[in-house]
């Protein structure tokens, strides 16, 4: 649904946008087969077209996705309450990739690939691995060291080697040169963001600078996970960003949302302002199937946050939907072409979740209707591009903010595509 506006991408966009296929747009395509006159009819004048469905379905996409895309953007992992102490630590899967995150001494959140500089043997086990009968120690113990099971190698918990039995300096050996492989690390509002090519990491702040300062007055930071609701769902993350990025979808899909939000199905959820925030029906507040909470508003929020949501897709994994007194933030874990796992967290004050009486149920209530009928109708659209006639999709005008999913992958992978097609 149309929960947001990302602006990020936008003056690229219009620069070639209004001329149909743009220059950059038609190169990377020009080593795709030509259409014969049957699958033409994919092809809609004046409307923008979508990446080509091969895109959205193949393995050799989605490897140079994951390469070029999450294995070197800012891709959101979760919440800094989630490993609140020194020692606190995750176990991550990131795209095949396992990942120590962690709290250091200095209370510092650090994360390393999971894996000994000495043999490669893996450090802490995946929280679905089960070592007990073999009973392998190590892993982080004490809340102090990180210790390899294989050969006791042992790291401090800022990933610098400071053990290795038997191993003397006298042979040249120096611990105090080794360290585990780093990945990058950067907080934003309490979410945690993590970066598996550091040393050619983006500038962060390009990645939300415009979330920081839509959302200012928000107390993200401050905010708790009250209720978390994990989906499979079997349609490629392109499907599901660019169903996020506009609401046309909203009044045949959303019946509930939109009694809340009636601005969602007038003109096909065009023209919606996400810069002042999209107002709800008169007596609704927030997303409840109520239109109303007895939480109290988020302290500092202004006149319209007070009444109209705001919303923002921060590329390539996070969806956030912010009413005036509950976040709903979404985290994509690409699995597959045709695979990705959502987890949907819900956001509170402290104030309230410290009541006896609290209970996030009306919101996340809500949000499990309006959610299943987005992963809905979402797979929907993955089972039809699948067809032998369908090459691309097309862009109606109020899904204009779709250019920009399609220029963020192009720009990433389009040249390994015309290198990958002249090889």
């Amino acid at each position: 649904m149309n929960r947001v506006r990302v602006n990020r991408w936008r003056a690229l966009v219009e620069h070639g946008a209004n001329s149909g296929h743009n220059t950059t747009f038609s190169m990377y395509f020009k080593s795709q087969p030509p259409m014969t006159t049957a699958l033409q009819s994919n092809v809609v004048s004046g409307l923008e077209p979508t990446l080509p469905s091969s895109w959205y379905l193949q393995d050799r996409y989605y490897e140079l996705e994951r390469e070029h895309i999450f294995m070197r953007e800012w891709v959101c992992v979760g919440r800094e309450e989630e490993i609140p102490a020194k020692g606190d630590h995750k176990v991550l899967d990131l795209y095949g990739e396992s990942i120590l995150m962690l709290r250091n001494d200095m209370g510092e959140i650090k994360a390393f690939y999971n894996v000994c500089r000495h043999r490669g043997a893996r450090i802490c086990p995946a929280p679905n691995d089960d070592d007990s009968v073999l009973a392998l120690k190590g892993g982080i113990v004490g809340k102090r060291s990180i210790i390899c099971p294989y050969h006791a190698w042992t790291y401090n918990l800022d990933g610098q080697l400071t053990k290795a039995p038997h191993l003397s300096t006298e042979t040249g050996f120096k611990p105090e040169g080794i360290n585990l492989h780093p990945v990058g690390v950067a907080t934003w509002g309490g979410f945690i963001f993590l970066n598996l090519t550091p040393d050619q990491a983006p500038d962060f702040e390009e990645t939300i600078k415009v979330a920081r300062r839509r959302f200012e007055r928000y107390p993200l930071t401050d905010l708790r996970i009250a209720k978390t609701i994990t989906y499979e769902v079997n349609a490629n993350w392109k499907v599901l960003c660019e169903n996020y990025n506009e609401c046309y979808h909203c009044g045949p899909v959303h019946p509930e949302l939109c009694r809340i939000v009636p601005a969602f199905r007038e003109a096909g959820g065009a023209d919606l302002d996400w810069e002042r925030g999209v107002p709800h029906r008169e007596g609704a507040t927030t997303f409840t199937f109520s239109g109303e909470s007895t939480r109290r508003s988020f302290p500092g929020l202004n006149e319209d946050e007070q009444v109209r949501h705001k919303g923002e897709l921060i590329y390539p994994n996070v969806f956030l939907s912010l009413a005036r007194e509950h976040v709903t933030f979404y985290i994509l874990h690409a699995k597959s072409p045709g695979k990705t796992i959502i987890d949907c967290h819900l956001l509170f004050e402290p104030f309230e979740i410290e009541k006896e009486d609290f209970d996030p149920s009306d919101a996340a209530d809500f949000w499990h209707v309006v959610n299943l009928q987005d992963w809905a109708i979402c797979q929907r659209v993955q089972q039809g591009i699948s067809a032998r006639v369908h090459e691309r999709g097309v862009y109606a005008p109020m899904e204009d903010w779709n250019l920009d999913i399609r220029r963020y992958v192009q720009d990433r992978i389009g040249p390994h595509v015309e290198t990958h097609a002249k090889s």
